[in-house]
């Protein structure tokens, strides 16, 4: 084939054959795991981010690649988790940019729009590291931008851009020694070159995918709200609205001319940001026809959602409510032991996810809208979880977002730890937080799944390895002799405090035997264990 230019229903189908292919290789992108533990979740995050994205595009009928285009990246934007997802849809939203501007395109053009998928992906990370995503992305892009002109195909620019990727996938194990150490390549530049491989095939035809376990079907219980009912919780009322030249000026447009309409009609829950030339809003509201009517006076509907909250009404629905919390606090968790315990310490809601299962974006705005506070502090509790919550914290209008950058869950409980709700200086709640979560080592013990060498210390699979601050530390026979090996490296003298947080798998007796060693070896210490719940790890351990 020779394809001169594409237009928006070809992208689709090469969006929606970049995502088949992906997901077909799922599980051979989350074992790409430099360390030998599974918990590997690339291939996860990035397939979920780009399910938020097809989502979007599933019942688009136009044929402007600039409309797709934009619609693609809003999806991905709000599907984003893991930290390649995040930069994944970074990538999306600079191409995005680009197409915006056109109905059609060839490849020239193309080129053009990937190379601004390069600036805005590594304007998003804060210290871009070579090796990942990033290069493969960038190098491939660049290759195939300098050897097309404009006789090219859009199958010459995938070609060269593939061929270049692979040769630049294999060069990441020389950018990054734990690569080439492990004998792996990077997941999410794997992940990669998958989309782009099946974006090929779509275009040129060797591949079909399905809009398929994309949308879920919700059905509501009518028989909640009768003819006796009082609405009791109001309407929650999800619109997108393109604003149109005859009703505003698109340059003098601000976001904030409609969050103030929200507000002073009694709205809560509040959700509104601008893409474009689109807003969308989400807002719980007892009037929903007035809020629709004065929206309109900016533009026209895209499209339009009110449900009574009556009829998916649960225990955690309480009746709209001004505001009443200077702050609230969101937490990163999984396990019920671990979302229990965070909950008794303060936090007013835990954010389900962590390794192996990475909120997105979309999910933490949802977590948000149920705060009633001014301010909320998020504590991530993962390296993967951190540019997700940023990203929503961006994106956020209805409260203030202060980013708590905990790594790990041990970090989180020592930055719950401090948090006090009688403190009203936020700025000097959240700085405490952050130090209180520096000061904590934090390790944790699982099962090794494969042999491998790690800085030059050799593991063999199905031995208990412990993990601090993102090194493999020790390896033995028994979770109990590689915690014990683990902290014979800590300076025990300048701790006082040793928190188990204990997996789902070990047993009460284990527990028992591993504290009184603990109590025995570390007398001056006091030794605390939770019942954490969580799956992979056996321990979590925060020294303090």
């Amino acid at each position: 084939m020779n394809t001169g230019k594409i237009d928006g229903k070809q992208y689709a189908k090469m969006l929606l054959g970049g995502a088949t292919l992906l997901s077909e290789h799922i599980e051979q992108i989350n074992d790409l795991n430099v360390f030998p533990v599974p918990d590997g979740d690339t291939g996860t995050n990035m397939a979920k981010t780009l399910e938020g994205g097809i989502s979007e595009i599933a019942n688009e009928e136009t044929n402007s690649i600039g409309h797709l285009a934009k619609s693609f990246a809003h999806g991905v934007l709000l599907g984003a988790r893991g930290n390649s997802g995040v930069i994944l849809s970074q990538i999306f939203a600079g191409i995005g940019a680009e197409l915006a501007k056109h109905d059609e395109v060839n490849a020239s053009t193309l080129a053009m729009a990937y190379n601004k998928g390069i600036e805005k992906s590594y304007s998003a990370v804060q210290n871009p590291t070579e090796g990942t995503i990033l290069t493969v992305f960038r190098e491939a892009t660049e290759y195939a931008s300098k050897k097309i002109d404009e006789s090219s195909s859009i199958e010459d620019f995938f070609k060269l851009h593939i061929e270049k990727a692979q040769e630049s996938l294999l060069k990441t194990k020389e950018l990054l020694p734990a690569l080439a150490e492990a004998d792996v390549v990077d997941s999410g530049a794997a992940g990669y070159l998958y989309i782009a491989l099946g974006m090929y095939q779509a275009l040129t035809g060797k591949l079909e995918g399905e809009f398929k376990n994309i949308t879920s079907t919700k059905t509501v219980d009518i028989g909640k709200f009768t003819r006796g009912s009082k609405l009791e919780f109001g309407y929650c009322t999800e619109f997108l609205l393109r604003l149109t030249e005859d009703k505003t000026s698109l340059e003098s447009f601000d976001i904030n001319d409609i969050l103030s309409i929200l507000n002073n009609l009694g709205g809560e829950s509040i959700v509104a940001y601008q893409t474009d030339d689109i807003v969308k809003v989400h807002v719980h509201t007892f009037t929903p026809g007035i809020i629709l009517t004065e929206a309109q006076k900016f533009g026209e509907f895209l499209t339009v959602k009110i449900e009574n909250m009556s009829l998916t009404h649960n225990e955690e629905i309480k009746p709209p409510k001004k505001k009443s919390k200077l702050f609230s606090v969101l937490t990163v968790a999984t396990g019920e032991g671990l979302c229990a315990l965070f909950k008794d310490m303060g936090a007013d809601g835990i954010v389900a996810g962590g390794q192996c299962a990475n909120p997105s974006t979309e999910e933490f705005i949802k977590a948000f809208e149920k705060c009633d506070s001014e301010n909320i502090i998020v504590l991530p509790n993962n390296k993967n979880v951190f540019m997700a919550s940023k990203q929503a914290a961006r994106m956020y209008e209805g409260a203030k977002v202060h980013i708590v950058p905990t790594c790990n869950i041990m970090q989180g409980y020592g930055a719950l730890s401090v948090i006090d709700p009688g403190i009203t200086d936020i700025d000097m709640l959240v700085a405490s937080a952050k130090r209180a979560a520096e000061e904590v080592i934090g390790a944790e013990i699982t099962r090794a799944v494969r042999d491998v060498t790690i800085n030059g210390k050799r593991i063999k699979q199905g031995e208990y390895i412990a993990i601090k601050d993102s090194e493999i530390v020790s390896n033995e026979k028994s979770a109990d002799e590689a915690i014990k090996q683990m902290l014979s490296g800590v300076d025990m003298d300048e701790h006082e405090i040793i928190t188990l947080f204990v997996g789902k798998g070990v047993s009460e007796n284990s527990r028992c035997l591993l504290t009184e060693e603990l109590e025995e070896l570390y007398p001056e210490c006091e030794i605390i264990a939770y019942e954490g719940g969580q799956d992979v790890y056996d321990y979590y351990i925060a020294i303090e």
